[in-house]
């Protein structure tokens, strides 16, 4: 019976490793699928980004200067985020009273409003 209760271990070893290979090439051809899908959309991106340049300049528009913009906007979103969350976990620290020393907030934050900004 050893040799029997063997070989059947090594058919159901042989029918796994069959089909680890066969989801092994299912992903590799999904893995391809998606590169070339990203390289088209990278493709059209680029298009897109010339022909929105090229409307650009024919309106007169800088697009160093909004890209440079939207850049500047973004950073300081993300410094708000940053200092927002930080702020929540002292807040929440000070309320456990595990904090190493008081903490005063000073009401300052980088965040502007919409009429704060202004459309030049």
């Amino acid at each position: 019976m050893g040799l029997g209760g063997t070989a059947s271990k090594l058919q159901k070893v042989a029918a796994m490793a069959e089909d680890v290979y066969e989801k092994l090439n299912d992903l590799r051809d999904q893995v391809v699928e998606l590169r070339q899908r990203v390289e088209r959309v990278d493709r059209t991106a680029e298009d897109n980004r010339a022909l929105l340049e090229a409307l650009a300049r024919e309106q007169g528009i800088d697009v160093e200067t909004v890209l440079a913009e939207a850049s500047i906007e973004e950073a300081e979103s993300t410094d708000t985020t940053d200092t927002t969350a930080a702020e929540t976990e002292s807040t929440a620290t000070d309320a456990t009273g595990d904090s190493d020393g008081p903490t005063e907030s000073t009401g300052s934050t980088n965040a502007t409003t919409p009429s704060d900004r202004t459309d030049g």
